[in-house]
């Protein structure tokens, strides 16, 4: 109780200085320090009471790095999203720890010699039982405070923290449990797992394995599948072979804006259950577990490909032949990451493949890309420096020890219809979009080869995934990245880069209508309803006023949040 009372009036002072502070209307604005309605120190003692003394003040990542013995954080610590996971306070992508749209701007920089607050809430309850996340959900509820929820962190749209807010932290849910014989409304339902939000996928890789079993899940460290990533939809290098992460999602406990647990699966609250599964992360309830589907384990054939490309030009070249052979994989459902990417050793753009074809020997794997390899060694100003090809358990091919973050970076990007490739001329509109990308600042374009096979196959299965993901044959990305000595002006630009510059160009691949996947996008999209959501936008709505009328649970470009300002402080 002490630790709050010291810090309470040095973080009011400085949210009051922030402009978002004071003289709100209530039955509008949420509330923030300074005014009558925040709750005074008795009030969060009484929290921190209430959950085992697990309430603590949060302050921004360079500060937290301060604290430590060392006086700062390593650059091993400040770039491991493993490391990031377990601080309240620290985001994947560190701009968006940073107030820029705060009057005034609220700041700090690993270097600063002064911090801001920025966007980093004010508390958080490092939650470890249900019953604390029942009570910080009903705390803010009755203190109308905006509320964040963060599992890992590992959230490309910043969606895991807000300025003024109370965080729950998951990062403590680490329960697994495997069965044989997981049952919903009497029915068999087969293999499972069921996970908290603290998990990880490494986890899942790792512990499936030892299970002979797999799950469908992304080929990052730290994305917590029972957190923002079955919500958005989930895609994975097997998505093509077993459907996308949402697909395979079995039931949800999750705790909604009342305070209550619910059951959701296809029995229970279906109405809910639609929504989890892919109508967006962090609308609707703080997940306390997630159960999905397991599949027996198999072996696989796992290839790194790497270009070095000496401009623009080859860039585009390069991306137009893969292009050509972007059907090659679908005999074997196969999945594939094709990035173009900046390597600091080579100082120049690479074009890097990761490919996976399930149940294929090392001679099958390689003959299904020796045909891109044969046209792609042709390419003038592309040097292939990486070419490996192996045969690994599939849970060793998904497996990363750790992310590599830690940057300013935010993204724009489009599901590319199967029609876009069929077209005659798709490899050279491919390599036209590549190029202007580059030249119009994209600093990286990431491609993931994750739909089709199951994934369209499950066209079917009634959820909230947008329907664009089930004619879609990749998710391509348009990331922007800059240097905290930018400024705010030039981090203005940047970051709303995609829909000046970006988007007009990568819309001559995917048309003008394409949706996108709503954990790998822009903030700003204009239409964000269509875009990530589609025709499942309305049904969300009226879904959304069922569990969580008051909007307890609202994030950038989430249901509902066309409702409130861009902090999610002020009604509109």
């Amino acid at each position: 109780m002490g630790r709050l009372q010291t810090l309470l009036p040095l973080i009011s002072l400085a949210l009051s200085l922030s402009g978002l502070s004071s003289g709100k209307p209530l039955n509008k604005c949420r509330n923030v320090p300074g005014d009558a309605g925040f709750p005074d120190a008795n009030a969060w003692g009484t929290l921190n009471e209430t959950v085992g003394g697990r309430l603590a003040p949060v302050v921004p990542f360079p500060e937290f790095c301060r604290s430590l013995p060392a006086g700062e954080c390593t650059d091993e610590q400040w770039t491991s999203g493993l490391f990031r996971s377990g601080v309240a306070g620290a985001m994947d992508m560190i701009n968006f720890e940073q107030g820029y749209d705060l009057t005034p701007p609220s700041l700090c920089f690993r270097n600063s010699t002064v911090c801001g607050q920025g966007d980093v809430p004010l508390y958080a309850v490092e939650a470890e039982t249900v019953a604390d996340v029942q009570a910080a959900v009903k705390f803010a509820a009755d203190n109308n405070l905006r509320l964040a929820i963060k599992s890992s962190g590992h959230d490309l749209l910043g969606r895991s923290t807000a300025p003024n807010s109370l965080l729950i932290h998951m990062a403590k849910f680490k329960d697994m449990a495997f069965t044989d014989s997981f049952v919903v409304g009497g029915e068999d339902l087969g293999s499972a797992l069921t996970v908290g939000p603290g998990v990880h996928l490494q986890d899942v890789f790792k512990e499936s394995k030892t299970h002979g079993k797999i799950a469908v899940g992304g080929s990052a460290a730290t994305v917590s599948p029972a957190g923002g990533y079955l919500q958005g939809a989930g895609h994975s290098l097997i998505s093509p072979l077993f459907g996308l992460g949402a697909d395979n999602v079995l039931e949800f406990q999750v705790v909604v804006a009342s305070g209550e647990l619910l059951k959701a699966n296809s029995v229970e609250h279906s109405d809910l259950f639609f929504a989890l599964r892919g109508g967006g992360a962090g609308s609707w309830g703080v997940i306390t577990s997630a159960t999905f589907r397991t599949y027996p384990a198999f072996n696989a054939t796992l290839s790194v490909i790497q270009f070095a490309l000496d401009s623009h030009a080859a860039a585009g070249a390069i991306a137009g032949v893969h292009a050509k052979h972007i059907f090659a994989l679908d005999a074997v459902r196969g999945g594939q990451y094709f990035f173009v990417i900046p390597s600091v050793e080579l100082n120049k753009q690479t074009f890097w493949l990761m490919t996976v074809t399930a149940n294929t020997t090392l001679e099958e794997g390689k003959a299904l890309l020796q045909p891109y390899l044969d046209d792609a060694m042709e390419v003038e100003g592309a040097t292939l420096i990486v070419k490996t090809f192996e045969q690994r358990v599939i849970n060793d091919a998904l497996y990363a020890e750790d992310d590599s973050i830690g940057e300013n970076s935010v993204m724009g990007s489009r599901l590319i219809p199967t029609e876009a490739y069929e077209r005659e001329d798709a490899p050279e509109v491919v390599e036209k979009v590549y190029r202007e990308l580059l030249d119009a600042g994209a600093g990286a374009i990431i491609g993931s080869l994750v739909a089709g096979g199951q994934v369209s196959a499950n066209a079917n299965i009634s959820s909230a995934i947008t329907p664009a993901w089930r004619t879609a044959k990749t998710h391509v990305i348009a990331a922007t990245v800059w240097p905290d000595s930018a400024s705010l002006s030039e981090i203005n630009t940047y970051r709303h880069l995609f829909h000046t510059s970006h988007l007009a160009i990568l819309e001559q691949l995917s048309g003008p209508n394409a949706g996108a996947y709503s954990n790998e996008a822009d903030i700003y999209e204009a239409d964000f309803q269509t875009t990530f959501f589609g025709p499942n936008y309305p049904k969300l709505t009226q879904i959304k006023k069922k569990y969580d009328p008051e909007d307890l649970f609202v994030v950038a470009a989430g249901v509902g949040s066309e409702r409130w300002d861009e902090f999610g402080m002020c009604r509109v």
